[in-house]
Parts: C-alpha cells; structure tokens; sequence
C-alpha cells in the first residue's frame, strides 16, 4: 500500500462462509478507518477482484466452495502484491508452510473479536504503508 493508499479508507475484502461473522464484521467496520465489504464464497470474491481494487484479502481457510489457500492462488495470479490473511482453527505446520509459500502475510486465528481483527488490520496498514513509503520516496 502506498501513498495513494495511506490518503484513502483501505479497501479490505473479508470472506467467509458464516453469515453472522461476515454481517457481525460488516457492522462493525461499518463508517470506521476503511472500507470492508464481505462475501460468502471465494468466487463471489474473485468476481469482486475482477472489479474493484482492494489493499488486503482476508479469508477464512474453509469456505462453502473451495478453500482459503486455493482462493489465495488464484488471487496471486492476478494480485501478486495484494495483502492475504488467512482465517483459520486449524494452523497446523503442513497450512502454515504452504501459506507461507503461496506468501501470505499473516493469520487470523477463530474465534477472534471485531475490536482485535481491527487493531491487526490497522497495524498491517499502518506498517505496510510505511515500509512503501520509504521504499518508493
């Protein structure tokens, strides 16, 4: 994210096959520091990818028609610099490395709440902008 990012809301993209998580979060953010738009599938996702522009994807790793890992490779062939987290319970040594290798930036573990998913998406933001900043000026 540079620049241009640190002067807008963020655009985060969240997806999750729970509809009480996805309205819960939707409230939540609702008017806050960005903005955050929720989906239920990782096609509903790439479909929105395919649209608009968004700073950071954050998916649940079991979704209803693939999963969170899988949604990140095909997010990769088209938003190499877009910033993954991946939601999951089940952070087991084989997800982690292989997410570490499809280059996702961070994890989310279940449950968590809106107030401390907010406070790390700030953080990753705030940072990722700053890294941009110095890289590019």
């Amino acid at each position: 994210m540079g620049l241009k990012t640190k002067l807008r809301k963020p655009k985060i993209l969240f997806v999750d096959g729970d509809e009480w998580i996805r309205d819960s979060l939707s409230l939540f953010f609702e008017g806050e520091w960005c903005q955050f738009l929720a989906f239920e599938t990782g096609e509903e996702a790439l479909n929105a990818l395919r649209g608009q522009d968004f700073d950071i994807v954050i998916t649940d790793y079991r979704l209803p028609d693939m999963d969170g890992l899988e949604l990140f490779r095909l997010v990769r062939a088209s938003h190499y610099d877009i910033m993954k987290i991946l939601v999951t319970t089940y952070g087991d040594s084989d997800l982690v490395s292989e997410a570490a290798r499809i280059g996702i930036h961070g994890f989310i573990e279940k449950p968590f709440k809106a107030a401390d998913l907010s406070y790390k998406l700030r953080h990753i933001a705030e940072t990722t902008s700053l890294r941009s900043l110095r890289q590019n000026g």
